[in-house]
C-alpha cells in the first residue's frame, strides 16, 4: 500500500499533493536571509505528516492543529488517495465539522479528485465503524491482531518521534500497550509477551485484592480454624437461649445463672476481699514505719532546758547530738524512699482491687435480681438483649470467615498466577533465544538490514538487540558500535538517533515486503545536522529502498541540502519535489493562510 494523492475541497488554500512511487521530497525554501538563523519556520514540512495521520482517522485531539483553530478549518475537508496492493485506489474523505463521519470510495484509475461526488460506497460512516473498515480494506495482515493504526507511528515520524527508536510519543503509555506489538513486527512471538504482561496484571490486581481484605479484616484472626471454631461456640449459644425464649421457659437459665454465682462471683469476691485486707494492713504497718522514723530530740530545745536547770551545756555535747542525728536522719531518709515506694505500690494495687470488686458486685447485684425476678417477662427481656448481643458476634465472626474464606481463594489464585507468570517467562526467553540464534529468522534479516544502513551512511556497524529482562519484559535497545564491536554513547545524541530511528524504520519495511504490509514511510527533517557527506550516504540507501519497492516521504529545509556544484547534477529531481514550500508569502504556506 502506497500513497496517492492528498487534496481537499480548498484547492486555492490547500493545493493537492500527488505522490509518486519512489521517493517524494516536500522541500522548504528559506528565501528570506533574516528567515535563516530561525529553528522554525511553520512553512507546512511538518503540517503535512499529521494532515496524513488525520486522513488515516486518528482519533479528535484539541490539541490537533484542525481543531485548535476549529473556526479558520471547520468548512475544510479532505480527500485521502492511496494505492491498495491490488493496484486499485481508495479515496478516504474526511472533513473538519464533521470529523467523526467518514465516507469511502473504491476505484480503478487513481489522481482522482472526488470533492464534488455525491455518491460513496460507504457515506457518513460513523467512526469506530470507519476505522475497522479501514482496516479491512487495508488488509496489513502482518500487523494482525493489531489494527493498522498500531502501526502509524513507525509510518509517520515527526520530529518529537525521532526522541527514541521504539517507544514512540502516541506510545507514552504502559509498556503492555507497544512492547507486544513492537515485538511482533520484529518476528517475536507475541501471544506469550501479551499473556505474561495480561497474568501480571491479574496477578496485581490480585494481590491488592488481598491487601484489601487483610486491611479489613486489621488485627483480627486469621487462622480459619479457630473463627470456624468460636463461630460454632456462639451458634450452639444462641441455640440454648433461642430454646428458652420458643418455650418460655427460664428454669434452666435460672440454674446456669445461681451456679455462676455461687463457684464463681462470690468465690472470686471472696478471693479479692481477702487480698484487700492483706494489703491494708501492710499499708497500716508502712504508715507507723514512717510516723517511728521521725526524730524528735531537738538539741536547741535541750540547750534551753539545761540552762534553765543551771546545768551547763558544752558546745561539743551539743555538736556530738548534732551529728549523730544527721546520720540517723541520712539513713531514715533512705528508708522513707523505700517505704514511700511500696506504699504507692499497695495504693494501686488496693484500687484495683476494689474496682474488681465493685464490678463483681454490680453483676452479683444483677444476677440476683434475674433469681428474684417475679416478672416473666423482665427475665424474656433480658436473655432477648443477651440474644442480641450474641448475634451481633456471630454476624461478626461470619463477615470475617467470608474475609478467610476469600482471602484463602486469592492466596490459591495468586500462588497459580505466579507460577504461570513464570512458565510464560521460561518461554519467552526460549523464544527470544530462538530468534536471536536464527541466522533465517525475521528478526535477524531487520537487525542486518539496520545494521547495512547505518555503517553505509556513517561507516560504523549498528546492533539491534533484544533480550528479556529479570522480570520476563523484553528490552529493546539499538546501538551504534565502535571498530571493537563495543556499543558507544554516539546513539545518545539526537542527530545519530535520528539516524537509527530511519534506519529502523526501513529495515522493518523491507524485512516485511513479502507480506501484507505498507510500503509508504514519512520522515520528517531527514538530513538535519547530518554532515554532508553522510547526507550524500542516506540520500543513496532512501533510492536503493526506493527500488525495492519502498515509498519513501522525507522533508528537508533547502539549506539542508548536501552540498553541489554548479556541474553537479541537482540533489533531486524535479518529478520527486512533490511539494515545494517557501517563506515569500503566504502563497509559500501548505496552507495558503496566514500563520496560526
Amino acid at each position: 500500500m502506497k500513497l496517492s494523492r492528498l487534496y481537499s475541497n480548498k484547492p486555492d488554500l490547500f493545493e493537492p499533493v500527488n505522490f509518486v512511487q519512489g521517493l517524494n521530497v516536500v522541500m522548504a525554501e528559506i528565501r528570506l536571509p533574516e528567515n535563516r538563523e530561525k529553528d522554525t519556520h511553520n512553512l507546512g514540512k511538518t503540517t503535512l505528516g499529521r494532515l496524513l495521520d488525520f486522513g488515516f482517522l486518528s482519533g479528535r485531539d484539541a490539541k490537533f492543529f484542525l481543531f485548535k483553530h476549529f473556526e479558520r478549518f471547520k468548512d475544510f475537508v479532505f480527500f485521502l488517495e492511496i494505492e491498495l496492493e491490488d493496484a486499485s485506489f481508495l479515496t478516504i474523505r474526511r472533513g473538519v465539522e464533521q470529523a467523526t463521519k467518514i465516507s469511502f470510495k473504491k476505484h480503478e484509475a487513481g489522481h482522482q479528485d472526488f470533492s464534488a461526488l455525491s455518491e460513496w460506497d460507504h457515506q457518513d460512516v460513523a467512526f469506530g465503524r470507519a476505522r475497522e473498515l479501514l482496516d479491512g480494506l487495508l488488509d496489513w495482515r502482518a500487523l494482525k491482531p493489531w489494527s493498522y493504526r498500531k502501526g502509524l507511528g513507525y509510518l509517520l515520524r515527526s520530529q518529537e518521534d525521532f526522541r527514541e527508536v521504539f517507544q514512540l510519543r502516541k506510545f507514552a503509555s504502559k509498556h503492555a500497550d507497544w512492547k507486544p506489538f513492537l515485538a511482533h513486527m520484529l518476528g517475536f512471538d507475541a501471544k506469550l509477551i501479551t499473556s505474561h504482561y495480561e497474568k501480571e496484571e491479574e496477578l496485581s490486581k490480585k494481590q491488592d485484592t488481598a491487601q484489601t481484605i487483610k486491611n479489613e479484616l486489621g488485627g483480627s484472626i486469621e487462622d480459619i480454624s479457630k473463627i470456624e471454631g468460636i463461630l460454632l461456640l456462639k451458634q450452639k449459644e444462641a441455640e440454648k437461649k433461642q430454646k428458652l425464649l420458643d418455650a418460655f421457659d427460664f428454669r434452666v437459665q435460672d440454674k446456669d445463672r445461681t451456679k455462676q454465682l455461687v463457684d464463681g462471683i462470690d468465690e472470686r469476691i471472696a478471693t479479692l476481699n481477702s487480698e484487700r485486707y492483706s494489703l491494708t494492713q501492710n499499708r497500716k504497718k508502712i504508715l507507723a514505719s514512717l510516723e517511728e522514723d521521725q526524730i524528735l530530740f531537738n538539741p536547741e530545745e535541750a540547750q534551753r532546758l539545761f540552762e534553765e536547770t543551771g546545768v551547763l551545756f558544752e558546745g561539743q555535747v551539743k555538736k556530738d547530738f548534732e551529728q549523730l542525728i544527721a546520720f540517723n536522719r541520712a539513713i531514715t531518709d533512705e528508708r522513707r524512699i523505700y517505704l514511700q515506694e511500696e506504699r504507692g505500690e499497695i495504693e494501686a494495687e488496693i484500687k484495683r482491687v476494689n474496682a474488681e470488686l465493685s464490678s463483681l458486685g454490680k453483676k452479683r447485684s444483677d444476677m440476683l435480681s434475674f433469681l428474684s425476678e417475679t416478672d416473666v417477662f423482665g427475665k424474656y427481656r433480658q436473655v432477648s438483649d443477651e440474644m442480641v448481643t450474641l448475634r451481633a458476634d456471630i454476624t461478626s465472626l461470619e463477615r470475617q470467615r467470608g474475609f478467610l474464606h476469600r482471602l484463602q481463594e486469592l492466596r490459591t489464585d495468586i500462588r497459580a498466577l505466579t507460577e504461570a507468570c513464570g512458565h510464560l517467562q521460561t518461554q519467552i526467553e526460549v523464544d527470544v533465544e530462538n530468534q536471536n540464534s536464527d541466522p533465517n529468522s525475521l528478526f535477524s534479516s531487520i537487525r542486518v538490514f539496520f545494521s547495512e544502513i547505518v555503517e553505509e551512511v556513517i561507516d560504523r556497524k549498528a546492533l539491534l538487540s533484544v533480550s528479556p529482562n529479570q522480570a520476563g519484559h523484553l528490552e529493546f535497545k539499538a546501538e551504534i558500535l565502535d571498530e571493537s564491536g563495543n556499543a558507544t554513547s554516539a546513539d545518545l545524541g539526537y542527530t545519530y538517533r535520528k539516524l537509527l530511528c530511519i534506519a529502523f524504520d526501513l529495515a522493518v519495511l523491507r524485512a516485511h515486503l513479502d507480506d501484507k504490509f505498507p510500503r509508504f514511510v514519512y520522515h520528517d527533517g531527514v538530513f538535519e545536522s547530518l554532515d554532508d557527506r553522510k547526507k550524500e550516504n542516506l540520500l543513496a540507501v532512501i533510492r536503493r529502498y526506493t527500488e525495492l519497492g519502498i515509498q519513501p516521504v522525507i522533508t528537508l529545509i533547502d539549506s539542508d541540502l548536501p552540498a553541489r556544484t554548479e556541474d553537479d547534477e541537482p540533489v533531486f529531481t524535479a518529478d520527486e519535489i512533490v511539494v515545494t514550500l517557501h517563506d515569500e508569502g503566504d502563497q509559500g504556506r501548505l496552507f495558503k493562510l496566514k500563520a496560526w
